[in-house]
């Protein structure tokens, strides 16, 4: 020790520089590292004792295994937040890149990717049956615990849904449950994050690691459904979390329903593409809230609103743009979007017109009653056209289409002083035209896998009632200081619990159907007229198509007696993964259960999905399908309605079904008309029918030219 202390006295003039150059030849430090998922595929322990005494192997299989690229077991125990060790095989830790890219040479993985962010499909989440008191979720008063405890964002570790039951520490979503612990059956809500139990990071985003802890754990809970209220941009299925941990869930009997994204209505902005999740977009539903905008001129503009009140006393107001009235050093264009950036100078008194898009609908309320502002008229775009959302906005406000938008700023500039005032908001049943596809709803085609048609089926997501959250207000936004129990939201993270709900009471009627026949079910009932009996429209009042709406709008009654479902076995959907191209070794991990893929690979198109899609049509080709009768005994003969240049002939035409559970196989041969080739995607149906049943399938072609 003395000599240690006398060597550095006598040269202490070089320390700053053994210093510098120490930091120098060092590896990089934690500050460099990311999250990854590192997954084998699945594992299986039969009995609850077997289960019990696999765990402690099992991540210390991990342990050793990463121990093996980091240097040391402790490194890999220091590193690693997550073992997955029910029925996912795998780990998330924080790794170096090159350590991860080390990892990912070795045959037994079948991917490494980094910690992807998923983003929640609403902007908060629900407070469901009392389970949040004050804003805090406390210990679950009947056994249910969160269905995530922490999210880790990079390095940081984030706290988000009070104490768990199971969690304990850094690690503790593999351990078994302890005696006297409560499993969480299925209840209504008893579904991953549509719950409010689950807190996204910086409150919009779900991590893959906590997303595969929250499935491997659900899984070995019992549960029948899970409703994925979530999702990231479309990726290789073996790089998307919510597609494994869903594989998975399928795999095991467990129904997952997942949000088809708010990304709309751009084309191929589609999320949750694998064929083994029920994709979920949103559209409306017949009920409505109006406020109207009574103008000078004894017009009126019908809106939606969810203001706390309108103008007292019918005074008239005088209304302007907000271009007309803003900050100094905005644009033109920041003016009609106002943010924080562009304060309304000349809005005081004044009721402002302000333009969709850019910032939180809301916040642009607040940016005109901070500028003394007593109202706001916000107008649609022409991309999100007729779709209107009722929000809790803080001053008297109207949310009107585009068309009337433009109506409106057409009355500002021409009239010498144009005033109006907004009426309370109030409860409307019966609103026609219903059900139409909100604009933000993300759309096919399925950029992943073309050959799956994606969405598979829309439900109601716009304005609709939920209990709340008391830990921010209706809007949240930071500035909004009220609580309610109640609020109104729209996303396809409120479509999604929807057809949640429908698949938990058909489990419950049908306990024997899998997964597969639950969505089938959905999907083959549904329609794709509106109330006014003509076909779906879009935000613009377009006809809508199946890359909108997939099979079409739920149907719940008739969900419950479809007559024939399309299976699909978990080998089904191996069977589909060979013919992406993954070998028998991967998939074979992957389904834990001994696989080898086929000699020759189906074709993609013959995945016995209840839509068809064809994305490359070039000629002709036959298509396979089997339905299953799930009905009384009957005959069921087909309806073919063509898509516009393609020829579509079914053999046989005509199906007899003797019994119960009795499968029949079709075929179906599409050709193109080659005077017709455009190269663009067309859209036709198949129906089956015994005259009280009618079995619907949404056909998407897109033709291409013959090669010479």
């Amino acid at each position: 020790m003395g000599s240690i202390m006398k060597r550095k006295k006598k040269s202490s003039f070089l320390l700053p520089f053994l210093f510098l150059i120490s930091i120098l030849l060092q590896k990089p430090t934690s500050a460099a590292k990311k999250s990854y998922v590192v997954y084998f595929g699945g594992h299986t322990h039969g009995s609850e004792e077997a289960f019990l005494d696999s765990y402690e192997r099992v991540t210390d299989a991990h342990y050793e295994f990463l121990g093996s690229v980091l240097g040391s077991k402790e490194k890999a125990q220091d590193a690693i937040f997550y073992s997955y060790t029910n029925y996912i095989n795998g780990f998330a830790a924080s790794l170096e890149e090159e350590d991860a890219m080390e990892i990912s040479k070795d045959s037994s993985v079948i991917s490494v990717f980094p910690n992807r962010g998923h983003r929640l499909h609403t902007t908060r989440s629900w407070d469901f049956l009392g389970l949040e008191r004050n804003g805090r979720v406390p210990s679950t008063p009947f056994g249910a615990r969160p269905i995530l405890e922490k999210m880790l964002l990079l390095e940081t570790l984030i706290l988000v849904c009070g104490p768990s039951q199971r969690a304990s520490g850094r690690k503790g979503w593999g351990r078994a449950p302890r005696s006297g612990e409560e499993s969480v059956r299925m209840s209504l809500k008893k579904e991953l994050v549509a719950t409010g139990l689950l807190a996204p990071v910086n409150g919009s985003e779900c991590f893959d690691a906590d997303i595969l802890a929250a499935f491997d754990a659900a899984i070995h809970d019992g549960v029948h459904v899970l409703s994925v209220s979530l999702g990231g941009g479309p990726t290789d299925y073996f790089k998307d979390g919510v597609a494994i941990g869903s594989f998975h869930a399928v795999k095991n009997g467990v129904t997952v329903v997942c949000s088809a994204g708010n990304s709309g209505p751009d084309p191929g902005s589609v999320s949750n593409t694998a064929p083994w999740i029920i994709t979920v977009g949103a559209s409306t539903m017949d009920r409505e809230f109006p406020a109207y905008l009574l103008l000078s001129n004894k017009k009126q503009i019908k809106g939606q609103s969810l203001s706390p009140s309108g103008h007292p006393g019918n005074k008239y107001y005088p209304i302007i743009s907000s271009a007309q009235a803003k900050a100094a050093n905005a644009t033109e264009d920041e003016a009609f979007v106002p943010a924080k950036i562009s304060r309304p100078r000349e809005g005081g008194g004044k009721i402002v017109v302000c333009i969709r898009g850019n910032n939180a609908r809301v916040e642009k309320g607040e940016v005109v009653r901070e500028a003394g502002g007593v109202g706001m008229i916000l107008a649609n775009d022409q991309a999100t056209g007729n779709e209107l959302i009722a929000d809790a906005h803080v001053l008297p406000a109207t949310h009107i289409s585009y068309s009337d938008g433009l109506a409106l700023l057409s009355y500002i500039n021409s009239a010498k002083s144009a005033a109006g005032y907004i009426t309370s908001p109030k409860t409307e049943i019966g609103t026609k035209p219903a059900p139409f596809m909100a604009a933000f709803s993300s759309q096919g085609p399925n950029t992943i896998t073309p050959e799956v048609l994606k969405p598979d089926i829309t439900a109601p997501g716009v304005s609709i009632l939920a209990a709340y959250t008391g830990a921010s207000g209706p809007t949240g936004l930071a500035f909004d200081d009220r609580r309610v129990l109640f609020n109104s939201e729209s996303g396809t993270s409120m479509s999604c619990p929807h057809v949640s709900g429908i698949a938990g009471l058909l489990k419950a009627l049908h306990p024997e159907w899998s997964p597969s026949a639950i969505k089938s079910a959905i999907m083959t009932t549904s329609r794709i007229q509106d109330n006014l009996k003509e076909p779906m429209k879009n935000s613009s009042f377009l006809k809508a198509t199946p890359f909108s709406y997939g099979s079409g709008h739920v149907q719940p009654n008739r969900a419950m007696d479809p007559g024939l479902v399309y299976d699909l076995s978990a080998n089904d959907y191996l069977n589909f993964l060979c013919s992406l191209g993954y070998n028998s070794t991967q998939i074979a991990t992957f389904s834990v259960e001994p696989y080898t893929c086929p000699s020759k690979p189906a074709k993609l198109e013959d995945l016995n999905y209840p839509s068809i899609s064809i994305p490359n049509l070039a000629g002709e080709i036959t298509i396979t399908r089997t339905v299953r009768n799930v009905g009384t005994p009957g005959t069921y003969s087909v309806r073919v309605e063509e898509p516009r240049g393609v020829s579509v002939l079914v053999e046989p035409t005509s199906l007899k079904f003797d019994k119960v559970d009795e499968e029949k196989k079709f075929k179906v041969i599409f050709k193109a008309k080659e005077r017709n080739l455009r190269g663009e995607y067309v859209f036709g149906r198949i129906i089956w029918s015994d005259g009280k049943h009618f079995v619907r399938s949404p056909i998407v072609v897109k033709t291409v030219m013959h090669k010479p």
